[in-house]
């Protein structure tokens, strides 16, 4: 466990991806956030998904996850693995908030990355897709709750870094 665990961030992989694409915003959020002593993480599911875009996504996709895995250390990212106990737990709590409606049915693993996320008692998670921006955090505070899972703040790399300006 981390000393500071309030200096832990979790990335979503379109950040990583955006990173890798060499987004001003996205290169600007990771600099200043890991100069003031935060910790970025990558966890298993957005792993896996930079594993299967590198593989099997299209043409840009193929290139910016190559870009993501060559530069991960150069980058500091930190990946985390899962005990197996936790990979029941992190797939009934996507499933429940999809059936609560607060992420859409075929954003599965985004439940995953937060559960995840969570798992791991990481405090944030950064991410710009908008599903996972949106939900409103009180209800997404109670799927925490109901879970018996630490809870897990979402947020927009743009917003962090004018928050802390």
């Amino acid at each position: 466990m981390e000393v500071n665990s309030k200096k832990r961030l979790s990335l979503d992989t379109n950040v990583l991806l955006d990173l890798a694409g060499g987004s001003e915003v996205v290169h600007d959020f990771r600099e200043t956030f890991q100069t003031k002593g935060y910790r970025l993480f990558v966890v298993p599911t957005v792993a896996e998904e930079l594993a299967f875009l590198r593989l099997e996504g299209n043409e840009e996709q193929r290139g910016l996850a190559h870009i993501v895995l060559v530069n991960a250390e150069q980058w500091a990212l930190t990946p985390l693995s899962l005990p197996t106990a936790a990979e029941p737990i992190c797939e009934k709590f996507a499933c429940r908030l999809i059936e609560k409606c607060l992420i859409p049915l075929d954003e599965f693993n985004d439940g995953l990355i937060l559960a995840e996320t969570s798992f791991l008692e990481i405090p944030g998670l950064v991410t710009s897709d908008h599903h996972l921006t949106d939900i409103e955090p009180s209800e997404l505070n109670r799927a925490f709750a109901a879970a018996e899972l630490p809870l897990v703040t979402v947020f927009h790399p743009k917003r962090l870094l004018r928050a802390i300006y």
